[in-house]
């Protein structure tokens, strides 16, 4: 075992009793014992500590200083550890922009998905925006009636160039017709001052017949590459289809930029929200804080954080001063007056800057400590307008998947969202499109089975319990696939249904048979059971505590509690 295992000698980190254990790699570990007994201070402030502090010390030491480092346990030694990450109830999320996607890395690839797959919508008609080829059009096209009249004709922009100029170059490349209401006309002058903006130029007329195939896909080439991207299709029956070879809507007229993945993202500034950032709510002021009673005077206080006439404060003393100047009585109930009275007042006018104009001000000040706190009183956070809390900006939310924008895939549960991922086909020729979507359901498999199928993938990680968290880390941990690992666990089945524990502890063997070594503060029996080796500490609390009771295979143990 000494070639396997990781090797502690005299570990005395809180209430340790001078430890020497031999702990197997590759393995899963159970530490139990009665709380206090020192279950945490050998898994997390001893093997983690170490493990850690040694990862991290092969880095440069520019690079150590922006990374958390942390003190040396007191142990003689330890030999054989491997790099560890702890998987804690205990440590919170703190920012607001972590969710549970995030932290599964589910949007690192739901973003590549949709940047491959997602079809784009247009904004204003609602219509699929897709470029167009010949050979799309001809799909499109071949169900035209035999022996339709059918002419090919590409846009000509008459603006910002002389007209004899357009006639010059169009007959130099041999195109001398136009089709102009609903006739083709010869190319001339007065024709062209007739047309407006555009002309449309003649490439083909033909009678439309399938096995002109080969001939309609030439002329449709001709079309773009003269065209500029742009074609029409005539048939004189009053039928016309426009075409872009662009990200173009053809009967919009709108270009919009191809989707990159970072368009998918609400992390970076490309897909993000603008007002809110990506945050999805925004922070300003709550005018129920600030006017709480509509039943209250001007003269009575109703503005809260101005006062009454008693306090002498100057913004009240320039309030009267606005009312008494535009007529506003002041001893009237607030909720009374006027709904123009009332705009006045909180918006202000040209002459006066009114509660917001007032808070506008206090914002240039805060960084004065004094008016952080008291901005704090009347502020509350509210889901942004924009956006409506989904994050993302406009154009991301108008690429769908199957008819879904990503904010709606986002909001859908992972059972959900697994269920919905199933039903997505690849083309066999997009081997990495496959790829992709293969990594999105294994994590969401992984999300499933340790119970956590109820969560949407935009709840925010903060607002987890401890035992969610863990579980959504143990989750994202079995999803990296990393070997060679050690992973410190404390009590992942805190929450957790008992009839979901059997799910838990496939995870835990699914990451052991990946060559990782596992240690798991643990009382439930049924994950005890079900571990390679059981370390029981004890007998009691404190300094009662941190003495081995039991180490070896849990199938041996016959003499712990």
């Amino acid at each position: 075992m000494k070639n396997n295992c990781i090797r502690i000698k005299g570990a005395r980190q809180n209430n340790l009793k001078n430890l020497n254990l031999e702990i197997p790699l590759n393995h899963l570990t159970v530490v139990t014992g009665v709380s206090g007994s020192g279950k945490s201070s050998l898994a997390f402030d001893t093997l983690y500590a170490e493990g850690q502090r040694r990862y991290v010390e092969t880095f440069s030491p520019y690079a150590r200083q922006f990374m958390d480092r942390m003190d040396r346990p007191r142990v003689e030694s330890i030999e054989g550890i491997p790099p560890a990450i702890a998987i804690d109830r205990k440590d919170p999320v703190r920012t607001s922009r972590s969710t549970v996607g995030t932290m599964t890395e589910l949007t690192d690839y739901v973003k590549l998905l949709f940047a491959r797959l997602a079809r784009l919508y247009c904004r204003n008609c609602g219509d699929p925006v897709i470029p167009e080829t010949p050979d799309l059009i001809w799909e499109k096209i071949q169900k035209f009636p035999e022996n339709t009249k059918v002419i090919i004709t590409f846009p000509c922009d008459l603006r910002n160039t002389p007209p004899s100029a357009i006639i010059n170059e169009l007959l130099r490349t041999g195109f001398d017709r136009v089709f102009f209401d609903n006739k083709i006309e010869d190319l001339s002058l007065s024709l062209i001052e007739k047309s407006g903006k555009t002309i449309h130029v003649v490439v083909d007329r033909i009678i439309f017949n399938r096995k002109d195939r080969k001939r309609i896909i030439d002329s449709l080439e001709l079309a773009f590459r003269f065209g500029g991207g742009q074609l029409d299709i005539w048939r004189m029956d009053d039928v016309h289809m426009a075409f872009s070879e662009a990200l173009e809507c053809p009967r919009c007229h709108i270009v919009y930029t191809g989707p990159t993945p970072n368009l998918f993202s609400f992390n970076s500034p490309a897909g993000a929200c603008e007002l809110c950032r990506g945050f999805g709510r925004t922070i300003d002021i709550d005018m129920d804080l600030i006017i709480p009673d509509h039943t209250l005077t001007l003269e009575e206080g109703a503005i809260k954080p101005w006062g009454t006439w008693e306090e002498k404060k100057p913004e009240y003393e320039d309030l009267v001063n606005f009312c008494r100047k535009n007529l506003i009585p002041i001893d009237v109930e607030f909720g009374q007056l006027t709904t123009e009275q009332q705009w006045s007042i909180i918006e202000g006018t040209s002459d006066y800057y009114g509660i917001r104009g007032f808070f506008r001000w206090l914002e240039t000040k805060t960084y004065k400590m004094p008016v952080r706190v008291y901005l704090s009183r009347y502020r509350s956070y509210d889901i942004c307008r924009e956006c409506l809390g989904t994050r993302f900006n406009k154009e991301a939310l108008l690429y769908r998947l199957k008819g879904k924008t990503i904010a709606e895939i986002y909001a859908q549960s992972v059972n959900r969202a697994f269920s919905f991922c199933e039903h997505i086909s690849i083309p066999k020729e997009d081997k990495p499109g496959q790829m992709v979507l293969d990594a999105v359901k294994s994590r969401l498999k992984y999300l499933k089975d340790v119970g956590l199928g109820y969560l949407t993938l935009d709840r925010q990680s903060r607002t987890l319990s401890g035992g969610e968290v863990q579980r959504v880390s143990l989750a994202a941990a079995l999803g990296s696939s990393l070997v060679n690992t050690l992973y410190i666990l404390d009590e992942p089945s805190i929450g957790l249904h008992p009839s979901d524990t059997h799910r838990l502890i496939s995870i835990l063997h699914n990451l052991r048979d990946l060559s990782n070594t596992l240690v798991v503060v643990e009382h439930d029996p049924d994950i005890i059971s079900q571990s390679d080796y059981l370390l029981d500490l004890g007998p009691g609390a404190g300094e009662n505590g941190g003495e081995v009771m039991y180490f070896g295979p849990t199938s041996h143990v016959d003499s712990s509690l």
